[in-house]
């Protein structure tokens, strides 16, 4: 494939799910306002527990600054698709997907960013509205907005675009991938920093979010813009960043060859 047909298939993919997010923008919101309770609601438990001062080097602003950043960076890095690619497999919509001239790693991504770039775009009257009612807490003095936030906040949604295609590739394989996929959501939501910031656990549990790939999703990234990762340290998780990309990809590939044996066009 050239590079010039791959661009005009994105394009046209690109079009035709802005069309698609824009036809359900009520149910688009809601979804994305369901992502980021936590983040709008978990800054309202730190303005009590703080009020006697730092708590684990946190002040009550720089608690506040990292749930907003936290915020406004999961409606475009976070993905949980899988459970579309399950009920497409089970409909039999899977398979007419499989035999575009597209492949379905660069139909998944392409849809996905569409789909993230709507909703992000859907979310920012209300994300200005709520940082407009933290404002007043909000500290500005260390958000840090080089070059390593914005490469961190790109591979972040790699991380978590990829890792999520390997992951629902399991549906190719059983029927009841659902319950599965529900265990995500129980290490998603403790080791990515979206209920607490990953360096106010334990050392113990510190090391396990960093073995996971959840913690380099939104984790990352809002660290960086909070100023919590020194340049080297921001540098390495970079690094891992990457890694995990390479890692989630070969997963995928590994899943995509095994279940594509076993799959059958059910629901066709």
């Amino acid at each position: 494939m050239t590079l010039q047909r791959a661009w005009r298939q994105s394009a046209a993919l690109f079009r035709i799910y802005v069309q698609d997010g824009l036809a359900y923008k009520a149910s688009g919101l809601i979804w994305l306002l369901t992502d980021v309770s936590t983040a709008i609601t978990m800054p309202l438990v730190w303005l009590a527990a703080s009020r006697t001062g730092l708590i684990s080097g946190y002040s009550l602003n720089d608690i506040v600054t990292y749930y907003l950043a936290i915020l406004g960076l999961g409606g475009f890095i976070v993905c949980h698709f899988m459970w579309d690619i399950s009920w497409e497999i089970k409909d039999g919509t899977f398979s007419a997907h499989v035999l575009r001239p597209v492949s379905y790693l660069h139909f998944i991504l392409v849809r996905n960013l569409s789909w993230r770039l709507v909703r992000s775009g859907l979310f920012l009257p209300a994300f200005a509205l709520i940082v407009a009612g933290y404002w007043k807490y909000v500290s500005l003095s260390t958000v840090y907005l080089g070059w390593e936030f914005w490469v961190s906040v790109l591979l972040g949604h790699f991380v978590s675009v990829l890792f999520v295609t390997a992951f629902a590739m399991i549906a190719l394989l059983t029927q009841e991938a659902q319950s599965i996929f529900e265990l995500y959501y129980i290490p998603m939501l403790f080791l990515s920093g979206q209920l607490f910031p990953v360096d106010l656990f334990p050392k113990w549990a510190q090391n396990l979010a960093h073995v996971f790939p959840f913690y380099y999703t939104t984790g990352v990234p809002a660290e960086i813009l909070v100023g919590r990762l020194s340049p080297e340290d921001s540098h390495m998780a970079l690094a891992v960043q990457v890694g995990w990309i390479a890692v989630s990809y070969a997963l995928y590939r590994i899943l995509w060859r095994i279940g594509m044996r076993h799959y059958t066009g059910v629901g066709m």
